[in-house]
């Protein structure tokens, strides 16, 4: 589903400014057609996956794509691949914000100092960030406790004013009993 269209599951004002300022950027046009086309037959499974991936053949590292199969997984509660994809936007944004390559597939080794994390205006910071925080999520939804608080915690120490929310997912952790000791 594209991004901007109006559904069900749209994104928040906050995610809308984010998606119009980094995933539209040199998008093909015929790949935009494609995920627009994703988004309409969201209900028939087989032909939305066929849009998006024909779109992947056309843009295969464009957020926007990205964004997009991981929205359709996520909403299918195919929550493995939804990480997968989590995944590879993380590192995405790690490539796009020009992070030493010793942190490009290490999240765990990513600082507050290593881009505009405190800048709520800078947008692939915050992708980077709404990335880390789907993916502690979905860590959590799948049962990886421990991987899903140790990406929570990076969030907090990236986003230590909990503008993005990630505080929440460890209160969840600590509601199910579950300490930093577990």
């Amino acid at each position: 589903m594209l991004l901007t269209e109006k559904s069900p599951y749209t994104l928040g004002i906050d995610e809308e400014l984010l998606a119009g300022a980094v995933l539209g950027n040199g998008l093909p046009a015929e790949a935009e057609s494609l995920l627009r086309k994703a988004g309409r037959a969201y209900a028939q499974d087989e032909i939305a996956e066929h849009y998006l991936w024909e779109a992947r053949k056309l843009a295969p590292d464009h957020a926007a794509v990205l964004i997009a199969y991981y929205r359709f997984y996520f909403y299918k509660g195919r929550l493995r691949e939804a990480l997968g994809i989590a995944r590879k936007c993380l590192v995405k944004a790690a490539i796009d914000m020009e992070l030493p390559p010793r942190l490009i597939y290490n999240w765990r080794k990513v600082r507050p100092e290593d881009a505009q994390f405190s800048t709520y205006d800078a947008v692939l910071p915050r992708f980077y960030l709404f990335t880390l925080k789907g993916y502690a999520y979905l860590q959590m939804r799948l049962g990886n406790l421990a991987e899903g608080r140790e990406a929570a915690i990076k969030l907090l120490e990236l986003d230590p004013g909990n503008k993005l929310g990630g505080k929440v997912l460890l209160e969840v952790l600590e509601r199910m009993g579950i300490s930093e000791e577990d």
